[in-house]
């Protein structure tokens, strides 16, 4: 019997695969899920249960927590990433990092078939086939839900004729949840307007009326420290700052971008650690960065971000930015100070031994000790000399 690897979540798409894959078309099924942060322990017993429960030959589950983080997210840290200035790639991201655990997984059980969940309607799609047809050049790729074109009332009948006994009600928003944010989606990202409810929000409100500061420590661009609280991995220190962040309502907002196939998408999320890390990050660069170091760093960071979203993170390109955005972080070094308040947070400051912003060299509006008025006078006629020039002949030329 031939082994086709399976990507599997557990949901209604990848239990279809399952029972398809093995009794229809006769495969040996292999599921393998990958947590990149969004299942507890529990869960993960319970998707494994379900797989064996299917029929699968065997089932693996990844723990993909810290190789996401060191692989893809430290980077959007470095280069303070948002897609269209609003999205932290929180989906887009971890797909990527699922993929290539799951092309490892073909490989190591030397399997000539390996299959995915994905639809023909969005972005997924291209990031898991383009993943394997990489990885794994000559494994044939399985998906039967976008070759079949099922709705989802079609595969419900086709598992209830299986006797398959799950939980079939549909919920009335679709969450995806990981280490770098939660997506959301529901009957208001399906048209142009319309907020997400308050109950739509994974993490509820309940931090209502209250407010407090959080001290994010910063050591060569990653957080080593929260509150005077240390982390052995900078996972570790995401997870802290969501759980303090979060009930505060921060971080809601829907994207609105463009798919890799050619059609505009909205979706909602929930991101509350990686907006005030993205942000506090940001503003400690502001401070210690000079200005062409900057300037390079918003260019190449957004580069970087739009070729990551549409799933090209195995490009060699995507090796030299991260080496520059790498190399940028030496001097990242401090404390930045957020004040939290529902829905909404504010830097208040940065802390670091690197500030540039330093009084020895001057006090911004009111003097300064490393110049005097004639050496501006001289730098002044020297840089504007060129464009002095070039309105002298003009206005010569039109006499």
């Amino acid at each position: 019997m031939e082994k086709v690897v399976l990507g599997f979540s557990g949901g209604l798409d990848t239990t279809f695969c399952v029972k398809y894959l093995s009794e229809d078309k006769g495969l040996e099924v292999h599921s393998v899920i990958v947590n990149t942060g969004g299942f507890t322990e529990e869960e993960l017993k319970k998707v494994e249960a379900h797989a064996y429960a299917l029929g699968v030959k065997s089932h693996t589950t990844v723990n993909a927590v810290k190789g996401y983080y060191d692989d893809i997210i430290k980077y959007l840290i470095y280069g303070n990433v948002l897609k269209n200035n609003t999205y932290p790639l929180s989906v887009s991201a971890e797909r990527l990092s699922q993929a290539l655990h799951i092309a490892a997984h073909v490989k190591k059980m030397d399997a000539k078939l390996v299959a995915h969940g994905s639809t023909g309607a969005g972005n997924d799609q291209v990031r898991f086939d383009m993943i394997f047809q990489i990885m794994i050049p000559g494994v044939e790729i399985l998906t039967p839900i976008r070759d079949l074109q099922l709705s989802r009332e079609a595969e419900i009948e086709y598992l209830k004729g299986k006797g398959v006994a799950m939980n079939f009600e549909k919920a009335a928003y679709s969450i995806n949840k990981g280490l770098w944010g939660t997506s959301v989606g529901g009957k208001e990202t399906l048209q142009s307007k319309g907020m997400l409810p308050e109950s739509a929000w994974p993490t509820p409100m309940s931090k209502e009326g209250q407010e407090e500061e959080l001290v994010i420590g910063f050591e060569k661009g990653e957080i080593k420290m929260v509150n005077q609280k240390s982390f052995t991995h900078p996972t570790e220190a995401i997870q802290y700052i969501q759980s303090i962040v979060g009930p505060y309502g921060i971080g809601r907002d829907i994207h609105v971008g463009d798919t890799i196939i050619g059609i505009k998408g909205r979706v909602g999320f929930e991101a509350a650690a990686p907006m005030v890390i993205l942000k506090a990050h940001h503003a400690l660069e502001k401070h210690v960065l000079t200005k062409w170091q900057l300037s390079w760093k918003d260019q190449l960071a957004q580069f970087y971000g739009n070729w990551l979203h549409e799933g090209q993170i195995l490009d060699p390109v995507m090796r030299d930015i991260e080496a520059f955005l790498t190399h940028s972080q030496e001097q990242v070094t401090g404390q930045v100070f957020v004040q939290l308040n529902p829905y909404r947070f504010q830097i208040i400051g940065i802390e670091s031994p690197n500030d540039l912003m330093s009084s020895k060299f001057g006090k911004y509006g009111e003097m300064n000790t490393g110049w005097t008025g004639n050496d501006v006078r001289g730098f002044t006629k020297i840089f504007g000399n060129q464009t002095s020039i070039f309105h002298q002949i003009k206005a010569a030329n039109k006499k």
